[in-house]
């Protein structure tokens, strides 16, 4: 047997792996806390969701069925597009733009609340259905305190009296994972980092503490501790408070810790469901073998019976990590950075704030490095640092060799061209009134790229330097174009 395989595992050892990366809670339990004569919390009958665009009418969601009861976890999974968001904004009453429900119920606690007037969805809305949305730059409003926005749903609800307001807000912060609760509460969104706003979000939805939480990707900015923290808090609001939970997420391995029932969409249909760990262990649709198959819990389960049958390294161990190994030109290299923040309001001594400490790294060219670490640990101030978008405190960053701190306005434009970034959230980043289009020619206009004059000066610069065109390649321009603030 190689060193370097994917191991062929029977359907035996694969049936353990799986129990070992499911839950407790997602096996069959013994004593059902819905038996088939309760009342479903939420029944989606034949539920069809369409849209208009320009070349006419599109499906979204196609005959879906789902039933949930008080207490249930059930999870949606599937990739985007499958109808999953989709799903879950038909059920809350707020479908985008053009969207409407064709066909189908929707019935809530043993109301029929497919076609609800304004008023009767408010009045559901938080006290019967929370919701916590899967993107919190644009869920949070920027110009409002963090605090005001939790007490807004505690008041809108009539959770509790005004007066006793300001001490629930810093209460339910608390239980979603925000430490110093009570100072973040005075803060605004951009103060917060990815996380931080996700929880936020999540303090909101679980406010009025209601009977069906419907949680879109209420993770996937968290840190893995901080998931666990969260998703274990609306585990103990399940079982105490006899909340049911809907979540949507691409995640299978979230969906098979946590949920008991599982069901599978794609391109707008359910293609299988039932108990998660059934589904996890016996996949019946080509889609849904898909999905076990890439789900990086049981990825790590795989490798790990492999180390015991004797196989040092995996296929799925070398992805992305062999590349490069042998390199050793560092194209950034960073050196005692540090980076300290001014807070508002704060006492005199305690009014700075450390959010990067004396960090150096490098990354050789050619290869990856992941940086890793909790919200608010200070990764994307440091990558913002390393991209010129912050200036360092204390402490250097070096491009190819060349200090960009000491770069002038032409030199930091040329560095542009080389060094760009993947943001965190693309509804903060792309701009709403440009077309997609618009949006990708943008920089190939400003840099000159892929016109014949770029072409000649990336051969040129080639030739002189021994490198790859793509690798030495700065735009022709060397300035920045004059361009008009939109």
């Amino acid at each position: 047997m190689s060193e370097t395989n994917t191991p062929q595992l029977s359907d035996k050892e694969m049936e353990e792996i799986v129990e070992r990366a499911v839950a407790p809670s997602a096996a069959p339990a013994s004593s059902d806390i819905h038996p088939d004569d309760a009342q479903p919390l939420l029944k989606i009958t034949d539920l069809e969701v369409t849209f208009t665009s320009s070349t006419g009418v599109v499906p979204a969601v196609r005959g879906a069925n789902l039933t949930i009861y008080p207490g249930q976890t059930v999870a949606i999974v599937g990739e985007s597009g499958s109808g999953k968001s989709t799903t879950a904004a038909a059920v809350i009453g707020l479908l985008p733009g053009t969207g409407k429900v064709a066909g189908g119920t929707i019935e809530f606690d043993g109301q029929d609340i497919t076609n609800l007037s304004t008023n009767e969805w408010v009045a559901l809305r938080g006290s019967g259905i929370g919701l916590v949305p899967q993107d919190p730059m644009s869920n949070l409003n920027p110009v409002l305190r963090v605090g005001y926005q939790v007490k807004e749903a505690l008041l809108a609800n009539n959770v509790v009296p005004r007066s006793e307001a300001g001490q629930r807000v810093t209460a339910l912060l608390e239980e979603a994972g925000l430490p110093d609760a009570e100072r973040r509460a005075k803060q605004y969104p951009h103060e917060f980092s990815g996380g931080m706003r996700q929880r936020a979000l999540i303090a909101i939805g679980m406010a009025a503490h209601p009977k069906l939480l419907i949680a879109d990707e209420p993770t996937s900015a968290l840190d893995v501790t901080v998931q666990r923290r969260i998703l274990d808090h609306l585990g103990k609001l399940t079982s105490e408070m006899g909340t049911a939970v809907l979540f949507i997420t691409h995640d299978l391995g979230l969906a098979a810790e946590r949920a008991e029932q599982l069901v599978v969409m794609h391109r707008g249909r359910i293609v299988e469901s039932g108990p998660a760990l059934e589904i996890l262990q016996h996949p019946q649709h080509p889609y849904t073998k898909r999905l076990v198959s890439a789900a990086p819990s049981l990825a790590s389960a795989r490798i790990e019976s492999a180390h015991k049958q004797g196989i040092k390294v995996t296929d799925e161990e070398l992805v992305g990590a062999g590349k490069g190994a042998t390199s050793t030109d560092a194209i950034i290299r960073v050196e005692n950075l540090t980076k300290e923040f001014d807070i508002r309001g704060a006492k005199k001594g305690q009014d700075t704030f450390l959010a990067v400490d004396d960090v150096s790294f490098e990354l050789r060219r050619g290869t990856t490095l992941a940086v890793v670490g909790e919200s608010g640990s200070g990764k994307s101030t440091a990558a913002n640092m390393v991209l010129q978008l912050l200036k360092p405190t204390k402490g250097k960053v070096y491009f190819d060799g060349e200090d960009t701190s000491q770069m002038s306005e032409a030199e930091l434009f040329r560095l542009r061209r080389r060094l760009q970034a993947v943001f965190q959230n693309p509804y903060g980043s792309l701009d709403p009134m440009f077309s997609i289009y618009r949006l990708i020619e943008e920089p190939l206009k400003i840099h000159g790229y892929g016109t014949l004059e770029y072409a000649r000066a990336e051969i040129k610069r080639a030739e002189a330097t021994g490198r790859e065109p793509e690798e030495s390649g700065c735009a022709s321009s060397s300035r920045p174009p004059t361009r008009s603030v939109r």
